[in-house]
């Protein structure tokens, strides 16, 4: 890695708020619990998404900051929804899901972005609006047991660590490419879950 890299992220990261720094703690500690299907994630990543409404706002991306909003909401029915620690069943879901997921999410982003271009200062329109419809959707899938909610997030993390290191949230960057790291990890042990289930 370049030193000029080295010395800007660094720099990042030294400038990092203390509030952005709890919204990443509280965000990790989510998608940490979220692996072994404990439903104590959904009350970590609710008070990080409320701390992210904020945070995103104030960084132009009006559209992630709308997406805490609903990431707040889906913590309180993962929560609800969830059993005990580690007995939530994987699923899949149909192909057919997946496609008219996909097809909805990217309509809607394209309309989205064509407002937020014309009537707002957002930095990165098409970008912001796609990867928070993708993101409902996906959180919707983690919600449901949807074993494929990790391959959305895979994805979704490496756009979202670019918009975030080009808005200067470089702490925020950094989580996104440690969410890549775990997302990986959480497909394969929900993969072995749902084996073991099927076999069973």
């Amino acid at each position: 890695m370049p030193d000029g890299l080295m010395a800007r992220l660094w720099a990042g990261l030294l400038a990092t708020s203390p509030v952005e720094a709890l919204a990443v703690f509280l965000s990790l500690v989510y998608v940490v619990l979220a692996v072994p299907r404990s439903r104590w994630c959904w009350v970590a990543g609710g008070v990080g998404s409320l701390i992210y409404i904020w945070l995103f706002a104030r960084a132009r991306l009006p559209m992630q900051s709308l997406l805490q909003v609903w990431y707040v909401g889906v913590a309180v029915f993962g929560f609800l929804r969830w059993p005990r620690e580690g007995t939530m069943r994987v699923s899949l879901l149909p192909w057919r899901g997946h496609v008219a997921g996909i097809a909805v999410s990217l309509l809607l982003a394209a309309a989205i972005a064509r407002y937020l271009a014309a009537e707002t200062q957002a930095a990165w329109p098409h970008l912001d609006a796609s990867t928070m419809l993708l993101s409902f959707f996906a959180t919707w899938l983690t919600a449901r047991g949807k074993l494929e909610n990790w391959l959305y997030w895979i994805v979704i993390d490496a756009i979202q660590a670019w918009l975030s290191a080009a808005q200067e949230l470089v702490f925020t960057a950094c989580l996104f490419l440690v969410y890549l790291v775990i997302a990986s990890v959480g497909f394969i042990e929900w993969s072995k879950t749902y084996r073991r289930q099927t076999v069973g």
